[in-house]
């Protein structure tokens, strides 16, 4: 169970790093290719603007993408906890009608030596 919840936190961060690594790799390129191509301060907005929405619209993407994830990864670890809980409930529940039988046994037992004697 500590494993599963290991592994979870794992996946997150491998998903949050990814998606941060992207995030700066993208802003890094968009500065870059700024700085780097002569037009003039107009075309240079509406592009800043068009790019802007683009990294938007990508990280907005990405983030329900990971958030699908987390649900994904919450509901498996719900449905493997609730079948863990039900596998010891059950074994509980053998473990107390086992018990009840052996007291049952052993009172019976008692009762036929106190008949006996």
């Amino acid at each position: 169970m500590i494993n599963e919840n290991q592994e979870s936190v794992s996946r997150k961060n491998n998903v949050f790093s990814i998606f941060v690594s992207l995030l700066v790799g993208g802003l890094a390129g968009a500065v870059t290719m700024l700085l780097l191509a002569p037009q003039s301060g107009e075309d240079t907005r509406l592009q800043i603007q068009e790019k802007g929405i683009e990294l938007r619209d990508r990280t907005t993407g990405m983030v329900e993408d990971a958030m699908a994830q987390v649900r994904l990864d919450r509901n498996k670890f719900t449905i493997s906890g609730r079948r863990k809980a039900k596998e010891l409930l059950d074994q509980g529940q053998a473990l107390v009608v086992e018990q009840l039988d052996r007291v049952s046994d052993a009172a019976q037992a008692g009762k036929k030596a106190i008949q006996n004697s």
